[in-house]
């Protein structure tokens, strides 16, 4: 439900089988095809009786290793063209507009594609760093202080991941969904107002108390995101999901993690505006 591109792959959401559960389930009918210890159906057969495709374990595993170092390569990609941006702020509406739009294409794709990550990373840069350099001149240190905040939320929910404290649950799966959603609505109503100058105030509704409300939620949405994704990039380890899926890995978590970024730049704003 937080990154498409995560939850919406058969290699991370937890559905790989394991060889010897895939020659147990070729050796049964199509029409009782069971995951050994599960009473439920792994997948019902299609018309004709073909199975859905099931992705087995590979001898090039996606590995915490690999994963790591895509993740970082990415985001060496956004620091550099967020010097672009910074020098550059003009590029930064028409960089987001891209970046959105290589972002929704990135996430439903059924295959990664790494040029189309790679220049996500890029566009992304460039809007980040023009966003950033416009605070910045606006309030002296923002910049640092967002990244600082940033970092913090990330690394206390890696260690809370690590040490089994946070998880995730149905039920708040359902809250997320249903929080998540809102948010977007609220945002898309204020983004309406403020275009067409019914609110002409720099954030439209998200100011004073209830823009602090409003950011406070973003960042917890986004912190429980990062244990959606944590848990999935779990999952393709465990399963030994090929190595390409680690590039889908690396994009959801810098997905996540930008929207954690803008999230907490706002917030900031907001605290040390008038």
């Amino acid at each position: 439900m937080s990154n498409p591109a995560l939850s919406n792959n058969p290699a991370l959401n937890g559905k790989t089988l394991t060889a010897d559960e895939l020659r147990r389930i070729y050796d049964q009918p199509a029409a009782q095809t069971q995951r050994p210890g599960i009473d439920e159906p792994v997948a019902e057969a299609g018309f004709g009786g073909e199975q859905p495709p099931v992705i087995a374990p590979s001898d090039r595993p996606m590995t915490y290793e690999n994963t790591i170092s895509k993740t970082v390569m990415l985001f060496l990609i956004v620091l550099v063209f967020g010097a672009v941006g910074w020098f550059m702020p003009i590029l930064a509406l028409p960089a987001a507009i891209a970046g959105l739009v290589l972002g929704l294409v990135n996430s439903f794709k059924k295959e990664p594609s790494v040029p189309l990550i790679v220049l996500y990373a890029v566009f992304q840069g460039v809007f980040l760093g023009g966003i950033s350099g416009i605070f910045e001149a606006q309030w002296a240190g923002i910049v640092s202080q967002a990244i600082i905040g940033t970092l913090s939320v990330f690394g206390v929910t890696l260690l809370l991941f690590r040490s089994g404290k946070v998880r995730t649950s149905p039920k708040l799966n359902k809250i997320f969904m249903v929080a998540i959603f809102g948010y977007l609505a609220f945002s898309v109503v204020n983004l309406v107002l403020m275009l067409t100058g019914v609110n002409q105030d720099p954030w439209g509704l998200r100011t004073g108390w209830l823009g602090l409300a409003i950011g406070a939620l973003a960042v917890l949405l986004a912190a429980y995101s990062l244990v959606m994704d944590f848990e999935l990039i779990q999952n393709g380890v465990k399963n030994r999901v090929p190595e390409k899926w680690a590039w889908s890995a690396a994009f959801g978590l810098m997905v996540t993690l930008i929207w954690l970024y803008v999230e907490i730049l706002r917030i900031l704003a907001i605290l040390r505006g008038d």
